[in-house]
């Protein structure tokens, strides 16, 4: 099972909002997901990003692999 850390879309049309979860990387971008562990907000100025950090540690040691935007996020939040 190959699990990624990424962002799920929600809000509106033209007013993305995004939360950061732990899902399997079989499962549809909107779909099932293991655990949601922050939010981020790019319609705000600034962005609004919220992380729970130890949360987001553990998932990458037991071997949860982030996306790229989500890889940034988490370096902007001092996670990685």
């Amino acid at each position: 099972m190959a699990v990624k850390i990424r962002l799920r879309r929600m809000g509106a049309k033209k007013a993305p909002f995004y939360r950061v979860v732990v899902a399997d990387s079989r499962y549809p971008r909107d779909g099932r997901f293991i655990e949601e562990i922050g939010y981020y907000d790019p319609t705000k100025e600034p962005a609004s990003v919220q992380i729970d950090a130890e949360k987001a540690q553990k998932w990458i040691k037991n071997g949860a692999q982030p996306t790229d935007t989500v890889k940034a996020l988490l370096k902007k939040n001092g996670v990685l």
